[in-house]
């Protein structure tokens, strides 16, 4: 058997509530807001793991992540994503880009796709952006509003929160969207 497998971070509760605050702030935009329980970060997306390679995932992620301390997560925008994407796919919020959080993630990156383990995906090419979807746009509905009619999404924030630990998160597709389980959940250095 597989699993749909994702390396994240997932936000604090207080934080989790702010953002889901701002949702409705676009009443006309045709979007599918994303449940609070299932917004987080994702750092590495693997795809389908077999169980038999589940257990070299979880000693390669405790290899890169007790080697990092915790650090702060400064969340600083919000706008359709992902960049210059047109029709926009999401709406999300950005994070500051980071000393700290660049390295884990690369380290995770290069550390999982360097190991084998059949079915998991590839490396990004791009730069790695810290973001939170807030919700996936309906395409279809998004074109027929008329241009100058789409709501401008692009408001300063400034949120922020401390990172402790970084999570192997199972991701179960459904009707009415993912649902997220923790696997296991990796302690940084304090």
């Amino acid at each position: 058997m597989k699993q749909r497998l994702f390396i994240a971070i997932n936000l604090p509760e207080a934080t989790k509530k702010q953002l889901v605050n701002i949702q409705p702030r676009w009443p006309e935009l045709p979007v599918r807001w994303i449940k609070p329980e299932n917004l987080h970060i994702t750092l590495v997306f693997l795809s389908y793991i077999s169980n038999d390679d589940l257990l070299k995932v979880l000693e390669t992620i405790k290899g890169v992540v007790l080697k990092h301390s915790s650090f702060s997560i400064n969340l600083t925008k919000i706008c359709y994503g992902p960049p210059k994407k047109m029709p926009p796919r999401l709406v999300w919020v950005e994070g500051k880009k980071s000393e700290e959080l660049g390295k884990l993630q690369k380290e995770l990156e290069n550390s999982l796709f360097s190991v084998s383990i059949k079915g998991a995906g590839e490396p990004e090419n791009r730069s790695y952006i810290p973001h939170i979807t807030l919700g996936r746009i309906r395409a279809l509905e998004f074109r027929q509003i008329e241009p100058e009619d789409r709501p401008e999404i692009n408001e300063e924030i400034s949120l922020s929160f401390e990172v402790n630990s970084i999570e192997v998160m199972e991701s179960n597709l459904k009707h009415g969207g993912a649902e997220y389980t923790i696997l296991e959940s990796v302690p940084l250095k304090v």
